[in-house]
């Protein structure tokens, strides 16, 4: 159950599940209240490539390496080894792993082997914010009381009521809705930088359809795995905001980012939580 304004403010532990696209000012509202207060920092997206996917994500680059002879000789008389340092500022590994669908001569993947990373993403990310109740103990049991769960956008996409009623039994759940100037940036962000994403299998499906005829494509593997990107963003983007919204309704609380950006304080975020508390 949601608290109110004057619970949330008057309460003594703050604890709080961010929610929306990457790039709204999730990384910016923690940095904020961690300066006033002490906070646990739990990374969605850090715990799915550190523990979930992390033999995945190893099992994909010696896959790659023992294409090499000489380095596969190398790494099975054991003079090499492999780790995955994924780290809360270095996710690249697991971004890796997704990847992109796509001409495998451009970087891409087969469709097949797409789908399967992305089912392994989402059982992962289901499972990561199932592991937030026992960080907050954890948390709680090193003398660290407040704590913040930055999710990955694609927390919408999971469908998982019993996710959704997790979280908000143990976090307030706070959506930053993304302003028209900051979706701009987003949609910009993705032209210029297009990087793996995740997507329901339905939707995926739905809009290969749509680019291949629009393309002319008869295959999957005929896309150029970075232009399907830079397209489907829009797409993606029209179709989360909605899910943001009534995960936000029903389970927590909606402030803007252009609010939230004013904001130089913690007092000035936590005053913003609570008006939309309110």
């Amino acid at each position: 159950m949601k608290p109110s304004a004057n619970e949330f403010i008057n309460s003594k532990h703050k604890r709080l599940t961010l929610l929306g696209m990457s790039g709204v000012g999730k990384t910016h509202l923690a940095k904020l209240l961690s300066k006033q207060d002490q906070y646990f920092h739990y990374s969605g997206d850090y715990r799915i490539g550190s523990e979930y996917l992390n033999s995945a994500i190893l099992n994909n680059v010696i896959d790659k390496v023992k294409q090499d002879a000489w380095l596969k000789n190398l790494l099975e008389n054991q003079s090499i080894t492999i780790q995955n340092n994924v780290s809360f500022d270095n996710l690249s590994s697991a971004s890796a792993f997704l990847g992109k669908v796509g001409n495998p001569e451009l970087g891409g993947l087969p469709i097949d082997e797409f789908t399967r990373r992305q089912a392994l993403h989402k059982q992962a990310e289901i499972q990561a914010m199932l592991d937030v109740p026992e960080f907050i103990r954890k948390a709680t049991n090193s003398g660290i009381h407040n704590f913040i769960n930055d999710a990955g956008g694609s927390l919408c996409e999971l469908d998982d009521e019993k996710v959704y009623q997790t979280l908000a039994q143990h976090t307030l759940i706070l959506y930053i809705r993304a302003s028209e100037k900051n979706e701009s940036t987003l949609i910009e962000r993705a032209q210029t930088h297009p990087k793996p994403l995740y997507y329901q299998a339905d939707f995926l499906q739905q809009q290969l359809a749509v680019y291949l005829a629009e393309n002319k494509f008869t295959y999957v593997a005929q896309i150029d795995p970075n232009a399907f990107v830079r397209w489907i963003f829009v797409r993606l983007l029209a179709r989360r905001k909605p899910k943001y919204a009534r995960i936000a309704q029903q389970y927590g609380a909606t402030i803007d980012s252009e609010d939230l950006y004013q904001c130089r304080h913690a007092k000035e975020v936590l005053a913003l939580i609570s008006e939309a508390l309110d």
